[in-house]
């Protein structure tokens, strides 16, 4: 045993009894308090994997995440215990130390005052301090509230309007791969609308919501739109600026009158970009005309008031773990599609639709594809546009149009980051640490998890 090692007799101790949970938590904790928090990390996962539920752990680990700067990892794991009926009051506090360390000192203010009422002993000064508790802050909001209230509806008469309907001319010819995604929508949305006889005999409505989650840039707004192109319907793009407003009440009212833009237009492809804006955890939401826009939004899609019949929504969303979970019920968006990243094949065809019309020489698809592994849509957009500047310069100085090649695109790939890996970074964690029901299955799969 090491003399200059306090925690070496308790290691020894769980050479002799390493399925020990109390013990190697006892070991976690004592590591914390010395500031060794990777080492910690290591003792807590280890006990996870035999206790995976013990919710003390699993705030163990993601106090070591904390200490070590993986503030992502530790939000994972705090925004999963804040949700459970019995979450631990240092719950509230860590959460409010990892919101501070972001810079939203409200929202931390407010979970620091829910852990020390839950448990006084947990006051912190020096944290207290840090928020500003007593800058009034707290004051000026909810008289904020209370003239925001105080406003006659009548002066807002302005939140129904209508937004413009699309036409889109693109189909799923216009979009590289998805193939897997592409069959999904086929199912619930193109063959009801080429069947409907068939379908409404065996009394399945024409309708219903496809969630697409995934990273950034990887097309599920393009997907939507030729979605709509795919079966002549309209297309209503909304966005959060199209229904979120300051005003009490007037966020449901806009979400009302869209829906019923949409009813009067069908078929109609209703698309929420950044629904996870619009439909967050209600938990989550603080503010009580938050909840109600969420409540108005469920009754939309339920149809409460009127038929769906004929509207097909899709939502777009890269966090999907911050939706609330009642969007996920039978009628609502009852499928759920990971997009993730092109594979090889579908970089190749993403990076012809892109070089359509542009002078090229004898382009190897394949081989730009292969040296872009892990790119998104986006991300070979910008090689594209990176290769395109990089021959303008060219012609500009020779006075001659200089065609792209394989080298060009190549380079150009070589220059740029892959766009997507914080994302996988963060839904790695969800996957690991949240993933009820096999939600995220896709993404482990995906990384091969």
């Amino acid at each position: 045993m090491s003399l200059s090692d306090p925690v070496a007799a308790l290691r020894d101790a769980l050479r002799f009894s390493p399925d020990n949970v109390l013990l190697r938590k006892h070991l976690g904790d004592t590591l914390m308090g010395l500031g060794r928090a990777e080492e910690a990390e290591s003792e807590y996962r280890g006990c996870l994997s035999r206790s995976p539920d013990d919710v003390s752990l699993k705030l163990g680990l993601a106090q070591a995440f904390y200490q070590q700067g993986k503030d992502s990892q530790a939000l994972v794991i705090v925004e999963t215990l804040l949700k459970q009926s019995n979450a631990p009051p240092a719950g509230y506090l860590l959460h409010a130390r990892l919101l501070l360390r972001a810079g939203d000192l409200r929202t931390a203010a407010a979970q620091y005052r829910a852990a020390i009422q839950e448990d006084e002993s947990l006051a912190d000064s020096d944290l207290a301090g840090r928020l500003d508790l007593d800058s009034g802050a707290t004051t000026s909001r909810v008289i904020g509230e209370r003239i925001r209230n105080s406003i006659d509806d009548e002066e807002y008469d302005g939140v129904a309007d209508e937004i413009d309907l699309e036409r889109p001319k693109q189909t799923f010819a216009d979009v590289g791969g998805m193939e897997r995604l592409k069959e999904e929508i086929r199912l619930k949305i193109i063959l009801p609308m080429e069947h409907p006889e068939l379908f409404k005999a065996y009394g399945k409505t024409i309708g219903g919501g496809i969630l697409m989650y995934g990273p950034p840039g990887c097309g599920k707004t393009h997907l939507a739109r030729a979605t709509a192109g795919e079966v002549k319907a309209s297309f209503l793009s909304v966005g959060i600026n199209d229904v979120l407003e300051m005003w009490m009440g007037s966020s449901e009212k806009k979400l009302h009158a869209l829906f019923e833009q949409a009813r009067r237009n069908k078929p109609c492809v209703m698309f929420f970009d950044e629904v996870d804006a619009l439909g967050a955890n209600r938990a989550d939401v603080k503010q009580s005309f938050g909840r109600q826009t969420i409540n108005q939004f469920l009754a939309e899609m339920d149809g409460v008031e009127s038929s769906n019949e004929g509207v097909l929504i899709l939502a777009a969303t890269n966090a999907p773990w911050h939706l609330d979970s009642a969007f996920r019920r039978p009628g609502r968006f009852d499928r759920i599609l990971f997009v993730p990243p092109p594979d090889a094949t579908a970089r190749a065809e993403v990076l012809r639709i892109l070089l359509k019309g542009k002078p090229v020489e004898a382009i190897d698809h394949e081989h730009v594809a292969k040296k872009a592994d892990g790119f998104s849509g986006a991300d070979l957009k910008a090689v594209v546009d990176v290769a395109v500047e990089a021959k303008l310069r060219e012609a500009m100085k020779s006075g001659k149009i200089q065609p792209l090649s394989t080298k060009d695109l190549v380079n150009a790939a070589g220059s740029l980051r892959i766009s997507t890996k914080e994302w996988f970074a963060t839904a790695r964690n969800y996957a690991l640490y949240s993933n009820e029901g096999g939600l995220y299955d896709d993404i482990l799969k995906y990384l091969k998890m």
